[in-house]
């Protein structure tokens, strides 16, 4: 832990919080763009570059309060983090799809590419913000950089990315910065036995974990759906990948989380008394939830 360095986090802190969708800015993509299968979260099947009947003329949804009552759940989840508005006013220069079919089909198929260059660019921001040494930091400050350049690329450049091949050093680095983190956690708050902490891709749904120490625990990729998370102290989880959808996380600490996203807050059960990073937003629906 010697080489750890107390380092200016500013920029990840910064540019985590302002990743923020902006549908007004936007053509409705995540309307259009997407594949949508009926299911318990979406009422209809939509084919990808097909709006949705709910899409109105000024891009708005008409069915926008009774999402959730309507069938659309789904869609109360879902967070492009901004990359929706980055597409329609800075890739394409704020030209609306309905107006020429070619623009249309590239727009709908660079959507998707741009959401998971917003994805790894929230990740690596987030990163950046914790007590690192100056040599990770530095490395994932060039990826970030990488990424953002990446975002402002042409049409054609975009569409001939390969983000597989882009995640991995990606990828790698997140791991490193959580191993780095969670393990000072671990052996902060239980001493140098530490104890299990590794439960990646653990299958844990509907589980109860109601006001368990789960401090520090690796859980990526985990499912957890409809598990009780109620007053459980999640601080320093790493949820990449994880499967909250309807987690019951009344009262529970998600404040110092590692790499928790909106979606996957918008997909659980909470409560005025759950803690969330600062960069995430109490879902609207929540509320909803307390009046009943």
């Amino acid at each position: 832990m010697s080489e750890v360095i107390k380092i200016d986090n500013s920029i990840g802190n910064d540019l985590r919080k302002s990743m923020q969708a902006d549908c007004r800015n936007c053509f409705g993509l995540c309307c259009t763009a997407l594949n949508i299968v009926a299911s318990s979260d979406f009422a209809i099947h939509k084919p990808a570059g097909t709006a949705c009947p709910n899409l109105q003329s000024n891009f708005s949804c008409q069915i926008h309060s009774e999402l959730r009552n309507k069938g659309f759940k789904g869609c109360t989840v879902y967070d492009c983090l901004g990359a929706g508005q980055w597409v329609s006013q800075s890739t394409f220069h704020g030209q609306d799809w309905r107006d020429n079919h070619e623009i249309a089909n590239k727009m709908f198929q660079i959507f998707p590419i741009m959401e998971q260059l917003y994805e790894m660019i929230a990740y690596v921001a987030e990163a950046m913000s914790y007590a690192l040494s100056q040599r990770l930091y530095d490395k994932l400050h060039a990826q970030l950089e990488n990424l953002q350049h990446l975002t402002t690329l042409d049409v054609e450049a975009l569409l001939a990315l390969d983000i597989p091949h882009i995640r991995l050093p990606v990828n790698a680095l997140l791991l490193k910065t959580s191993e780095l983190i969670r393990n000072e956690l671990v052996v902060n708050t239980f001493g140098q036995n530490g104890r299990k902490t590794n439960y990646r891709g653990a299958n844990w749904m509907g589980k109860n974990l109601k006001g368990k120490d789960l401090r520090a625990t690796d859980l990526r990729g985990a499912l957890l759906i409809a598990a009780n998370l109620q007053n459980t102290d999640l601080r320093g989880v790493d949820f990449i990948g994880t499967d909250l959808r309807d987690a019951n996380v009344c009262g529970a600490n998600l404040s110092t989380t590692m790499f928790l996203t909106q979606m996957q807050i918008n997909s659980a059960v909470g409560n005025h008394e759950t803690k969330l990073p600062f960069y995430l937003s109490m879902p609207t629906h929540w509320h909803n939830i307390l009046q009943k």
